[in-house]
């Protein structure tokens, strides 16, 4: 969990999403140009922006990942 803090640094928002992702199976990284990445095998990565720009910036990523996860499980 640790490593979800330093990664989210503050963003309380993106700590619920990557907290979600990781549950389900989606692995999390930061980019060199300071978005999040998402990976799972089976699915194309995802990108999100670390400071979202609208209040349903996290609610749509998490929808995109919920949508590539049932693409993978089908």
């Amino acid at each position: 969990m640790e490593n979800l803090r330093k990664l989210a640094r503050g963003q309380k928002a993106l700590m619920a999403l990557l907290t979600w992702a990781r549950q389900t199976g989606w692995d999390v990284h930061r980019t060199s140009g300071g978005h999040v990445k998402f990976t799972k095998p089976g699915c194309g990565p995802v990108y999100t922006s670390f400071t979202p720009g609208d209040h349903r910036a996290v609610r749509n990523a998490r929808a995109l990942l919920r949508r590539c996860g049932k693409k993978d499980a089908e």
